[in-house]
């Protein structure tokens, strides 16, 4: 690396855009219909903050990379990788974990259906997948099933082969379809 003369490389680490990025800001992220407060690094991740900083554990952390979809929250009316945005971006923005699926201890239409159907073998990648489901059904109650496997495809599981979670993820669409017409 080429330094001006007088400047160490050092220097050039500890100043500018590096430094400032571990200068610490205030931001308030709206979990589950919750405010939590919270000072971070700009360079901190959602889905650390989420973890770390407002106490919501169960989003798990997988690969880091957006690649497994184990952190998968809903942002607004969105299902986004929690590993690839940084928590400031979400300030002002409705965040909804996998604690935000239940109402009381009603647990939600998917998570009876993975009880049901053995969604669940070892349960790391299940928030991910619940989550992704929740927000697939919900932008899109009468999916059908091509459109349904293409979207549980971006997420990974190493334990149950997928067919317990597509199993379930059918029964809750049912479940849900059959609620919507009843009301």
């Amino acid at each position: 690396m080429f330094c001006p003369k007088g400047i160490d490389g050092y220097d050039l680490l500890v100043a500018g855009p590096v430094h400032e990025m571990s200068e610490k800001v205030d931001i308030t992220l709206t979990i589950n219909g919750r405010d939590h407060a919270i000072r971070v690094e700009p360079r901190k991740t959602l889905v650390d903050a989420i973890r770390e900083d407002c106490g919501q554990t169960g989003t798990h952390i997988g690969c880091e990379h957006g690649i497994c979809g184990t952190c998968t929250v809903i942002l607004d009316d969105d299902a986004v990788r929690a590993c690839l945005m940084f928590a400031v971006q979400a300030q002002g923005r409705k965040i909804r974990t996998v604690e935000g699926l239940a109402s009381g201890d009603t647990l939600h239409p998917l998570q009876r259906a993975f009880i049901a159907h053995h969604g669940l073998q070892c349960g790391f990648c299940t928030p991910g997948f619940l989550m992704l489901a929740a927000n697939a059904l919900e932008q899109n109650p009468d999916i059908d099933d091509e459109a349904m496997l293409d979207i549980l495809s971006s997420n990974l599981c190493r334990c149950t082969g997928y067919q317990n979670i597509i199993k379930a993820v059918r029964a809750a669409a049912a479940e849900m379809r059959g609620k919507r017409a009843e009301g």
